[in-house]
């Protein structure tokens, strides 16, 4: 049953039109002054052809100027395509012709990306951003068109098409509505809360669901969000201290740059109260550091078919749950299944979600949308397991599962075990063909600057934290181990690290 609400944006401009809405690069933007730069855009960008269930495409960083476009085109009700920043031009334009868009946005940074693929796509309409401070005109050259905006949507309406990372196979479009920002929004509220002077530092991609789901959330909440390109250590230890952001989202590895960049005696401001960490447990020596410099750790677990958060763990249970991912959120219900019957507490199966924030499934991928839902239960592909408190524990995807001689071997884990020693600054862990055991799991190291590590004493300890089978057989060291603009580890991608 779908549901007809206010608009997120005119409803906060109502109610908070003084207060701030968006911080970026020391420009503060009110939600009246939101407002009326989203209606002036929208109706600019209805001039270009953008309208009802009009696939809408951008292309750029993050900025007030993106988030003034996100509203504008839910004014007109069309449908937001946010295209990854690290894409090929080949890829862009592949995911382009998948989404069906007939209008890209491009910002001035991608500017020759966009005559490509205005050459190879001439039926799409391409638009520049007339300046990533030109907030009052983004496209100085449109006229604004005398339509009448939506003031309110259906819950059941399509927000956005958001592709997935793709770790197997092409990406896929999943479609995100409005209701499940909503849903999620809400019972993100009731689990960690909602004050008043609340602001949420957005340094993620607005390409990613963690991104675009704050900027939603920020009109739902009537919150301050505190909008950076991209992630900087610095930057995001100053918007802490001096922006006073009160919740960060990030991954482990983001999270130890913050650290590490903090002076060797100083410790986050009291009112930094929740730091949701997602893309993998966070080792115990990071939670421990988190406690003593004042970081209250909240692990979570989402994905983008989940609008972000589907399973958080609150600050409190950190370290009496290390490793694990929290519990359900108020409006997610989650089972376990293995053979198509549910597990019992310690026992690890597919991880299975349904509720008002879940996808209704991929664009245009309706054999694959029967296949990844039994009985109205979406099948994330994640392995997991719940404890008898019923926190749950993942282990990892299910295409990242490695099974070396019958027994299963969960990459993760072993990741988790290797980062907790003091000279590693990043690991991934991935299978490599095995003549005896047919896999058997390798891992990729990055050395903390200056540390001298050889991969026999990083075997040694692995050793003495993993069962036999569990240890990396082989260790490689490399500058970098992949990892996307949002932080999360690309599995897929470490083979190619592989010496010939």
């Amino acid at each position: 049953m779908s549901d007809i609400v206010p608009h997120m944006l005119i409803r906060s401009a109502e109610q908070r039109p003084n207060k701030t809405a968006i911080v970026f690069q020391s420009r503060e933007i009110t939600f009246a002054e939101l407002r009326k730069y989203a209606e002036k855009t929208a109706q600019k960008l209805a001039a270009a052809g953008a309208g009802q269930n009009i696939h809408v495409a951008v292309l750029a960083q993050n900025s007030a100027s993106y988030a003034i476009i996100t509203h504008a085109l839910s004014l007109l009700r069309s449908v937001l395509t946010p295209l990854n920043t690290r894409l090929s031009r080949e890829e862009c334009l592949w995911q382009l012709r998948d989404c069906e868009a007939t209008i890209l946005i491009c910002d001035e940074i991608f500017a020759e990306t966009g005559k490509f693929l205005a050459e190879q796509l001439p039926d799409v309409r391409i638009l520049y951003m007339s300046g990533a401070q030109a907030e009052a005109d983004l496209f100085a050259e449109l006229p604004e068109a005398a339509v009448e905006l939506f003031t309110e949507y259906d819950s059941e309406a399509i927000q956005a098409i958001m592709y997935t990372s793709g770790s197997s196979g092409k990406p896929k479009g999943a479609l995100i509505t409005y209701g499940m920002h909503w849903w999620n929004a809400a019972a993100s509220a009731l689990n960690i809360g909602v004050y008043p002077d609340d602001a949420w530092l957005a340094n993620l991609p607005f390409f990613h669901i963690g991104g675009l789901s704050i900027l939603m959330r920020s009109v739902i909440y009537g919150m301050r969000v505190i909008i950076h390109e991209k992630f900087d250590p610095d930057a995001a230890n100053n918007a802490v201290a001096e922006d006073r952001a009160t919740i960060i989202s990030v991954v482990a590895i983001t999270l130890r740059k913050m650290l590490n960049a903090l002076p060797e005696n100083s410790n986050f401001p009291p009112w930094l109260r929740v730091v949701l960490v997602g893309g993998g447990p966070v080792p115990e020596t990071l939670l421990q550091e988190c406690l003593r410099r004042g970081a209250p750790v909240c692990q979570t677990y989402g994905l983008t078919e989940s609008c972000s958060q589907a399973v958080t763990l609150a600050p409190q249970d950190a370290l009496r749950k290390i490793g694990s991912a929290g519990r359900p959120l108020p409006a997610v219900q989650l089972k376990i299944l293995q053979n198509g019957k549910e597990t019992a507490p310690g026992k690890a199966g597919e991880i299975f979600l349904k509720g008002p924030t879940i996808t209704k499934g991929y664009y245009h991928l309706e054999d694959l949308n029967a296949s990844v839902f039994q009985n109205g239960w979406f099948g994330t592909g994640d392995i997991g397991s719940r404890d008898d408190e019923g926190y749950i524990y993942i282990h990892d995807r299910r295409a990242d599962l490695i099974i070396s001689g019958g027994e299963n071997i969960y990459p993760a884990e072993i990741e988790a075990a290797l980062l907790s020693h003091p000279d590693v600054a990043d690991a991934g862990v991935c299978g490599i063909d095995d003549e005896e055991w047919g896999k058997v799991p390798a891992a990729f190291i990055k050395l903390r600057e200056g540390a001298i590590l050889t991969a026999t004493e990083l075997q040694d300890y692995a050793a003495q934290r993993l069962a036999k089978f569990k240890c990396p057989r082989k260790i490689i060291f490399t500058d970098e181990v992949p990892r996307n603009a949002a932080g999360k580890l690309l599995r897929r991608r470490l083979t190619e690290l592989l010496p010939p």
